[in-house]
Formats: C-alpha cells, sequence, structure tokens
C-alpha cells in the first residue's frame, strides 16, 4: 500500500481476524501546538493505537510455538482447569496501578503450559468473552478463579514487560507482592518506553509493517472534539484519553465523512465496554441499587465577569437513588462510595437546555439541580449522549420513588402544623396533629396543576372526582424546592408506572 503523504486522511478499512474486528486508517496527528504529521489509527475493541510505519528491515518471524509471539495482535487460547494447580498461571498489575492484568508465571507441566500458547508477559484483555481490563488485581483473581472448567482467554503480547518478569521470577519474588512488584515494573526502564517503542504490529500488507506509537484503553475513555478544558469545537479533529493517562494527542482528519466514522466507531467501543463494565458492577447490587449510567459529561464553570466558561470533565454515575459526579471513574465497588457530589434523584431537578438557551458554543447541554444547591451546568458530545442520559435518568427517577416509597414534608395549613406525605400507592396526604389525623387525601392523578411563590407559599389544585369541581388546597413549606423537586419525581415515576410509552414520548418531545 503506497502512502499519499498529501492526502490527510483515507477510507477506513474493516478487518476481522479470530472473530476480533479492526479498523485501520491514515490520519494526522498532532500535539495541539506543532503541525500534524501522517500516521495510523488503528482501533480494535478495546484499544485505539497510533502507528507509524517502520522503514527498518523486519526480522523473520519465528514458527516456533514455544516462543512468545512478536506480534502484538490477540488471541484467543483456550484452557482446561486441572484438580491441581487450576489454571497454572499467576498474574501481576491491575487498574490500580494502572497497568494491564499480565501473566507473571507459568507453571510447568500445568494447564497454562500445555497450551503451547500463553507466555510470561502476556496481557489478558478478556476472560470468556468478558473483559478485564479495567479491574483491580483482586477482582481479575476471581473472576478466574470462578470462570468454570474451560476458560477462553484473550490476549496480547508485552515484550517490554516480559525481561521485568522474567527476572523477577529469579529473584523468586512473593507471588502475593503485587503492589512491590507493580512499582518496580512501573520503574523500569523498559516498561516506561512502552508507549513509545511498543511490539512491532504486521499489517496484512506484507510490504508494510507498523510500530505503536501509544496505545489508549477504551473502557471508559473520554472522547472529545472540544479543545480541552473550553467550549472551542475543533473543526476536523479530535482526542481520546485514557483511564491510565494516555491520550492518542489531536486526531485530524480533513474528510468530515470519515472523521464522523471515527468518532462513532470509537465512541459506540467505548458506550460498549463501559456497558459492560457497568453490568460487572451490577452483579454486587440488588435490582433498586444498580446503576443506570456511566459516562463522561463537562461540567461548566460559569463566571459573570467573563465572556467564556471553563469546563471540567466529570464521570457521571446515575445508581440506585443517587446521582453522583466523579473526578475520574470509579475503578472498583468500593470506588463508587467516593463520588465528589452526590445528590438524590427523587430531589433533583434534569432540564435539558435549549440551544437557544446556552450559555456559549457547546451543545448538548443540560441542567442539574437539587434542593439547596446552585445548579450544575453539564453538556456531553452529541445529541445520542444527551439521550441516553435522560432516558436513564427517567427510568432512574421510577426506580429511586418506588424504593422511596413515601416521604413526608412539614407544612402549614390554615396556621395548624402538618405533614404533607407524598405516597407512591396512596398519592397526596395532609395529617395534622399527635394522632396525625387525616385531613384531606388525592391520588396523583387527581392534581391538576399548582402554583408558588418562589418562597415559601404552594397551591395544589385537585379535581374532585365525583363533583369534577376543582379544589385549592393552600400550604407553607419551608424547604418548598424540595418538596416541588420530590412531588415532580413522583408524578413523573406514577405517568411512566401507568403508561409504559411514557419514557418514550417524552423523549421525542
Amino acid at each position: 500500500m503506497k502512502i499519499n503523504a498529501s492526502k490527510m486522511a483515507t477510507p477506513i478499512e474493516e478487518k476481522v481476524d479470530q472473530n476480533l474486528k479492526t479498523r485501520t486508517g491514515m490520519v494526522m496527528i498532532s500535539d495541539g501546538k506543532s503541525k500534524p504529521e501522517l500516521a495510523r489509527l488503528h482501533l480494535s475493541m478495546e484499544m485505539i493505537t497510533i502507528q507509524k510505519q517502520d522503514t527498518t528491515t523486519p526480522a523473520p518471524t519465528p514458527t516456533n510455538a514455544t516462543h512468545p509471539p512478536i506480534e502484538s495482535k490477540e488471541r484467543m487460547v483456550q484452557i482446561t482447569r486441572q484438580k491441581v494447580g487450576g489454571l497454572g498461571l499467576s498474574i501481576k498489575g491491575g487498574a490500580e496501578h494502572k497497568l494491564p492484568i499480565l501473566i507473571s508465571r507459568i507453571y510447568k507441566d500445568q494447564a497454562a503450559d500445555a497450551t503451547g500458547q500463553l507466555f510470561v508477559g502476556d496481557a489478558i484483555i478478556k476472560v470468556n468473552g468478558e473483559y478485564i481490563t479495567a479491574c483491580p488485581h483482586d477482582d481479575a483473581v476471581n473472576i478466574l478463579r470462578n470462570a468454570g472448567d474451560i476458560v477462553v482467554l484473550t490476549v496480547k503480547h508485552y515484550r517490554a514487560a516480559t525481561p521485568f518478569l522474567q527476572k523477577q521470577l529469579s529473584r523468586e519474588t512473593p507471588e502475593s507482592d503485587n503492589d512491590a512488584t507493580c512499582a518496580e515494573l512501573k520503574a523500569d526502564e523498559n516498561w516506561k518506553s512502552v508507549n513509545s517503542s511498543r511490539p512491532v504490529s504486521i499489517s496484512s500488507e506484507p510490504e508494510n509493517r507498523w510500530i505503536d506509537l501509544v496505545s489508549v484503553p477504551l473502557m471508559m475513555a473520554y472522547v472529545t472534539r472540544y479543545i480541552y478544558g473550553t467550549d472551542k469545537l475543533r473543526p476536523n479533529a479530535f482526542e481520546v484519553r485514557g483511564l491510565n493517562g494516555t491520550t492518542t494527542g489531536i486526531i485530524h482528519c480533513d474528510d468530515l465523512a470519515i472523521l464522523s466514522q471515527w468518532l462513532k466507531y470509537i465512541t459506540d467501543n467505548v458506550v460498549g465496554l463501559t456497558s459492560l463494565q457497568m453490568k460487572l458492577f451490577n452483579r454486587n447490587f440488588p435490582v433498586g441499587e444498580r446503576i443506570e449510567y456511566m459516562g463522561w459529561v463537562n461540567e461548566g464553570v460559569i463566571n459573570n465577569h467573563i465572556s467564556w466558561q471553563s469546563y471540567k470533565p466529570r464521570f457521571l454515575v446515575l445508581k440506585g437513588t443517587e446521582v453522583m459526579l466523579f473526578d475520574s471513574p470509579p475503578l472498583n465497588v468500593t470506588g463508587l462510595t467516593k463520588a465528589n457530589v452526590a445528590y438524590k434523584v427523587y430531589q433533583t431537578m434534569f432540564r435539558v437546555v435549549k440551544e437557544s438557551e446556552t450559555v456559549d458554543s457547546r451543545q448538548h447541554c443540560f441542567l442539574l439541580q437539587s434542593s439547596g444547591h446552585e445548579p450544575r451546568y453539564l453538556s456531553v458530545e452529541t445529541r445520542q449522549e444527551l439521550l441516553r442520559i435522560e432516558n436513564s435518568w427517567n427510568a432512574a427517577i421510577v426506580t429511586s420513588v418506588i424504593k422511596l416509597g413515601r416521604k413526608t414534608f412539614a407544612v402549614s395549613h390554615h396556621g395548624k402544623t402538618g405533614g404533607l406525605t407524598l405516597d407512591w400507592q396512596a398519592g397526596f396526604s395532609l395529617t395534622e396533629g399527635a394522632e396525625a389525623a387525616v385531613i384531606w387525601q388525592y391520588k396523583f392523578s387527581q392534581l391538576r396543576g399548582s402554583s408558588d411563590d418562589g418562597k415559601s407559599k404552594l397551591k395544589l389544585h385537585f379535581q374532585d372526582h365525583e363533583t369534577r369541581t376543582i379544589e385549592t388546597k393552600e400550604l407553607e413549606c419551608h424547604v418548598l424546592q424540595s418538596l416541588l423537586f420530590c412531588m415532580h419525581a413522583f408524578l413523573t415515576a406514577k405517568v411512566a408506572s401507568v403508561d409504559p410509552t411514557f419514557l418514550s414520548s417524552i423523549q421525542q418531545a
């Protein structure tokens, strides 16, 4: 394949090898400041890699299956677990160390050794088709232990790690000392250069060889067309940032159709991988506490004294009754408890910002406002992603309200202290006195409207089933905003439960 340097982007080529789909194409790469240079983009399900053409004479490919592969492509290996010794291998690394799950030892004459296809320095990408690239070390160990008797591993060899791990074997480092080994590995000179001198990857065209310059894992990766931290859209470029801190740099495509294709393919992979991780997390939670959505958003920092806004990437999670914002994605179940911001869904308003109301050049914006807090102005990259969040939000509203069941607010009615209760089954009710005597009660379907003064006074307008007349109830509540947000959540959930087409209809609206 002859490369025409005068053309920045080439059509995307798609290949399937061992049921693994990859896509490649020529693009221009820069650091955002210097002149872009020609490079090849290689996309697999879990990784995006920037490659340059190797002009050196290729070394002969060894045919002996007992030697580690020189190619950096993925391989699928089946292992039959043995009663004694299990899978016959040990692993190091893990997401908490920003390292892949690496095979650090293969025990002679045991299961892994018997395959003849696994080697020290292989990174385990999948176990029985399930990605473990974002798993901490202990989670990966548990997944391997519980993977069954026939285990299919998807692996990729990292030559830069092999000499170090073999040296560790000769030193007889304790297998349990994962932290120490990972720290030493990250400090090792060979590993530190892994992003600039990666294993050679042979392209399908025999006359071309490609060297991996940098690989960015796509699990919960951040993809953006905006200049980082601003509302300035790059007209023909985008960037991908990984959990491990790596970045593709700025990827330039002069052809908008090719640019759109790359963004779609990459985003689809990110969403797919993130959904798999979400399912993995949800195994630990009962139905009412499961995650509905995980993904990146950008939070605007509004400053009235300047004409531009600054933006900070935030990782949004909708889980059970809470909406949470993280500075970086949670890597495990414990990480889900360490949100920077957490609000109750049933006390928070979600509103899509109209194009005419956006504060700057960023599109696809929405507001989150929880009672007692300033509203948060957030944006996403695409209309499709905004619809995903909106749909997930409405599903989370239903889940959170059903789990909550009922909530009572202190109010005053005609000068008397009482409690206004929102009940999932019964609707609205007002009680007064020590005995909590019910003064009036209405179903949610009887509410015909409401009005308030924005401070404490509230009017609820109900329709009597028999007379069809409108009855107005006047109340005062010191936490009026909280009451209104909660009332909105209950009404939204009730309508959604009665009408299954409700969620889709409000999306279209």
